[in-house]
């Protein structure tokens, strides 16, 4: 169960970048820098709401951005402020009293991952707050105005503080509110929290979970990005099979694939009892490891009593889009000795092609008999199988 919100700064205005727009919304492997962030952001479990925090110009653009990547029901928006603690303060008006505990991820740290957010939440439930930081690993050297090496600093003990940083929600309010009464500017949450007098624990963040803050970190991003998404891709096909069978009775119609087709028996269900339609909604929903139709749609749930079966295959291909995939394709069987299925094909595959989002080309039907052999032989009832490639949209 989510216990955390995350707000998201990116007030930033991209000049060391030397950018016509803010950096934040400068494009990174064909999406802004922004998306990148809330999409790993999103990833992590523990998290319910995102916040994020853009320039009050940058409002409408930032929705019309999360509309465009189908992000809009996933994050709230919200004016930030001068500082990057205004911004946060900001955020967290739009945090429910009942979240337990808050994340704060810079906007152009794209490469953060849902294991080092869910680390860092793992110290803060124990400690109260807790930080990602990387141990300083170079030589340190205290220069003067003229660029002139003035010492040597000792590197023992210090550590480069990263995103997420992470508290009790409760605590990061009094945190803020005590910097404002006191006009003191923090450079992170951390320092905040540590003027209160409470401890901040360290988590071992990521040398790759890199803040985008100069030109040549462009190219870096680029290809550690890259590496990510190859990794991800090994997962960009899914093979789904689904299974169902219903019982012929007297007195219901029979529907197959969205089609009422004349016959002296229908199937006895809960639902409409279309049974081709039920075995590809149970391949798609195996191929995306949600389970099977009855998890989605109980038949004691009488919201789903005499329903069409075309429609929750709709609402099917809407979680799998919302988890990213589209039908690559789907390869039915039906099992019938009767009636003729031939006749009725091409309806159905239009049927079934609409609520799948697909061309009909892409949905194969065939049905076969049992030679009289076994229910489906004998007439009792109609059996279908069905395999689907589910593919990364």
């Amino acid at each position: 169960m989510p216990d955390a919100a995350a707000i998201i700064p990116a007030g930033g205005a991209g000049l060391r970048m030397g950018l016509a727009t803010p950096k934040q919304f400068h494009l990174l492997a064909g999406a802004p820098i922004l998306i990148h962030t809330i999409r790993a952001v999103a990833q992590a479990p523990s998290i319910g709401t995102i916040i994020l925090a853009v320039p009050a110009d940058q409002l409408t653009t930032t929705r019309q951005l999360l509309v465009a990547h189908n992000l809009i029901d996933r994050v709230q928006v919200v004016a930030g402020g001068e500082q990057r603690q205004d911004s946060v303060n900001n955020g967290l008006t739009l945090v429910p009293e009942t979240t337990e505990f808050v994340v704060v991820h810079d906007g152009v740290r794209p490469l953060v991952t849902a294991a080092l957010i869910e680390d860092c939440l793992h110290a803060a439930r124990k400690t109260g707050a807790a930080i990602a930081a990387v141990p300083v690993k170079d030589t340190l050297k205290a220069v003067d105005d003229n660029y002139r090496i003035r010492k040597t600093v000792d590197r023992e003990g210090l550590w480069q503080a990263q995103t997420p940083q992470v508290a009790r929600t409760s605590l990061l309010r009094r945190a803020l509110a005590a910097a404002a009464h006191d006009n003191f500017i923090g450079t992170d949450e951390a320092s905040l929290i540590a003027r209160l007098g409470a401890e901040v624990t360290v988590v071992t963040g990521a040398e790759n979970n890199i803040k985008i803050t100069r030109p040549g970190d462009l190219p870096i991003a680029e290809a550690l990005l890259g590496e990510k998404n190859s990794m991800r891709n090994s997962n960009a096909m899914r093979i789904g099979h689904g299974y169902d069978a219903h019982r012929l009775v007297e007195g219901r119609p029979l529907v197959l694939g969205g089609v009422t087709i004349d016959h002296p028996k229908g199937l006895l269900g809960h639902s409409d009892a279309d049974v081709l339609t039920h075995a590809l909604c149970d391949a798609i929903l195996g191929a995306l490891g949600e389970g099977d139709i009855g998890k989605h749609f109980p038949d004691n749930d009488p919201q789903y009593k005499g329903i069409n079966s075309i429609k929750l295959l709709t609402q099917v291909m809407e979680l799998a889009k919302k988890k990213g995939y589209v039908l690559a394709n789907g390869d039915v069987t039906v099992i019938a000795q009767a009636p003729k299925l031939a006749p009725h094909m091409a309806q159905m595959r239009k049927n079934l092609a609409r609520a799948c989002d697909c061309d009909a080309d892409r949905i194969n039907l065939k049905a076969t008999t049992t030679e009289t052999m076994g229910f489906t032989g004998r007439g009792e009832g109609i059996a279908t199988h069905a395999v689907v490639l589910m593919q990364q949209a």
